[in-house]
């Protein structure tokens, strides 16, 4: 990693570098399962007989499902090790993305895709925690920057993947290869390192508790992060991650669709080529430099500031779009909204990650991240009645909403920049 990306060598070790792939892959393959869904939409709504409103529903589940997954795989991670909770995580959604393309029914599918909601969950807070813990405060932001920017590429990588087997085979084939990264686990088993805060706090619960068995272990529980210092942060962290969230998942579950839709049934009519064509560039030249981006930002301005910034342009540059008509400004717009409204996602992890003791840290990354996923569940239904009744381009101002709503929640949040992470559970200022 050259110095001239601000990952001075020295200052990274082999383990830390396969920490950050591992997460890396974890969230980019997350990003490939996840999105497969939204790709082929339209084929499934024709083949099983759904509207747009059921489209979005079956969306909302497994966002709803994330949400759990999140607190559940957090509960994995802080009490049997980050690795073995990531590795979970991988498997679940892998598998159940096979199963989506098993399903002959709209209830089949749904519960594929809950099921697979649960392990997406699960994946982001186990793979940010262990990043966080992992490396150095001055290379924390950039590090998990470059993890959240994977998902980018999954979504790529999907996209270009849909595009290709639509053309020869059916949607179901699609989903089929969306086991693949089951195999990534192996790798992870035998390479990547366990987290070191998280081992020596472990080792030292287990000690504490082998010489006082008979006494319950004196330790910050998961429902510490409602109490002060932690209420106002925890709280403030999800909502600005749930409004920031409905405008992503309205926006980007219904991009696909939107393009490829007739005109007449308020789409752009490009086709399915042209969409493919289309969401590769909004991925590799939107969202992949967005998220990457934030976390030198965040060293440059801050955490809070570079967040406001990201959210602010989402909530101008969403209108923007939904308003673009000609090709040439659905691209430029498009990518714009792309970089700004996926970015600020950078900041949830490194910001989450700082506050909260290691005792709860997955757990409460799960819940601020992934509760907010699943208070914007609806957001994919919502999009898709509000498009079904008055068209997704007037839907997605909604969108915008959300994005500014965002970044007013977002100036309750502490800056935290340069703090350190300790084992210790000891309460710190988060004011």
């Amino acid at each position: 990693m050259p110095a001239s990306l601000g990952f001075p060598i020295s200052q990274v070790s082999p383990a830390q570098r396969r920490t950050l792939l591992a997460a890396a892959l974890g969230w980019m393959l997350d990003a490939f399962d996840a999105m497969l869904y939204a790709l082929v939409l339209t084929h499934i709504m024709r083949d099983l007989g759904m509207s747009k409103a059921t489209g979005g529903l079956l969306g909302t589940l497994t966002l709803l499902a994330s949400g759990l997954g999140g607190v559940l795989f957090g509960f994995i991670a802080d009490h049997l090790g980050r690795k073995r909770a990531l590795m979970l995580s991988i498997l679940t959604y892998s598998l159940c993305s096979f199963a989506s393309g098993l399903a002959t029914s709209v209830l089949m599918l749904a519960v594929a895709r809950f099921i697979l909601g649960l392990g997406m969950g699960g994946e982001w807070n186990t793979g940010a925690t262990l990043v966080a813990e992992t490396w150095p405060a001055a290379l924390r932001a950039k590090a998990l920057s470059i993890v959240q920017a994977s998902w980018a590429i999954g979504y790529a990588v999907a996209s270009f993947c849909a595009g290709m087997f639509l053309h020869f085979a059916n949607w179901r084939v699609v989903f089929f290869i969306g086991v693949l990264p089951a195999l990534v686990t192996l790798w992870i088993r035998r390479g990547v390192p366990e987290s070191e805060i998280w081992q020596k706090h472990h080792g030292e619960q287990l000690q504490t508790a082998g010489q006082d068995a008979g006494s319950k272990v004196s330790q910050p529980g998961f429902w510490n992060i409602f109490q002060p210092p932690y209420r106002k942060p925890t709280l403030a962290l999800l909502f600005m991650n749930f409004f920031g969230m409905f405008g992503y998942w309205g926006l980007f579950t219904w991009i696909p669709p939107y393009l490829s839709l007739p005109v007449e049934q308020g789409g752009r009519g490009m086709g399915v080529m042209g969409t493919t064509t289309l969401m590769v560039i909004l991925n590799l030249f939107g969202m992949l430099p967005g998220y990457g981006s934030f976390g030198w930002m965040a060293e440059y301005l801050g955490r809070r500031k570079s967040f406001l910034l990201y959210a602010g342009m989402a909530a101008v540059m969403v209108p923007l779009y939904a308003v673009a008509r000609r090709p040439w400004e659905i691209l430029v717009v498009g990518t714009l909204a792309a970089f700004f409204g996926t970015g600020l996602f950078s900041g949830s992890g490194v910001i989450a990650s700082e506050i909260f003791p290691t005792s709860v840290r997955a757990r409460a990354l799960g819940f601020t991240y992934n509760g907010a996923r699943t208070l914007s569940s609806i957001s994919p239904f919502v999009i898709g009645w509000v498009g079904q009744r008055k068209g997704l381009s007037w839907a997605f101002f909604l969108c915008a909403a959300g994005y500014f709503f965002s970044m007013l929640v977002a100036t309750q949040i502490p800056e935290t920049k340069g703090r350190e992470l300790v084992g210790a559970d000891d309460a710190t200022d988060v004011a």
